[in-house]
């Protein structure tokens, strides 16, 4: 699988800018969890609304993994939930786990999501004890992640320098 960055140390093909401008005109949180997943800083992503044959095709663009999974909500509707990786074992996984299957929020669930997702275990830990304690975080670093870091985590800070640089470049393009 190719890198969506070009041979000059860092800068994305004009063909790539494109597919992540049409992501965006999608949505914002798409186009940012796509980048993320492009470059690996997310394993695994979910997105948790309808995605059309369309917007499939521009994530497959990107050379990611894409797949869309029916899953039911507890009172019985159903809901599909597209799922996209650099790896298709990932999405594998993801799939054999939790397709066909009724959304749950058990430990174990939110264990596994949070390692396919690429979250730091500390925090999945904390979470599933008690959700949203305080941490150290800024108000807008914790807004720009998809968990919920827990208060003296040692990975997050690292985490949080790429994921700043995926939201500045989806925000700028």
């Amino acid at each position: 699988m190719s890198t969506p960055r070009g041979g000059d140390g860092g800068h994305y093909s004009s063909e790539f800018c494109e597919l992540m401008r049409a992501l965006r005109g999608i949505d914002f949180e798409l186009a940012y969890l796509a980048l993320l997943t492009c470059e690996g800083i997310k394993p695994l992503s979910r997105w948790e609304k309808p995605l059309d044959e369309s917007g499939l095709r521009l994530l497959r663009g990107t050379s990611l993994f894409v797949r869309s999974i029916r899953r039911t909500v507890e009172v019985g509707a159903q809901v599909t939930e597209t799922i996209f990786s650099r790896t298709p074992g990932y999405v594998q996984v993801y799939e054999s786990s939790f397709g066909g299957t009724v959304i749950d929020k058990s430990a174990d669930t939110r264990r596994l999501e949070g390692f396919l997702f690429g979250y730091p275990s500390c925090c999945v830990d904390q979470y599933i004890r008690q959700p949203y304690v305080p941490n150290n975080l800024a108000r807008e670093d914790q807004e720009i992640l998809f968990y919920w870091a827990c208060k003296d985590c040692k990975v997050t800070p690292l985490l949080l320098r790429e994921y700043r640089s995926a939201h500045e470049w989806i925000c700028d393009l």
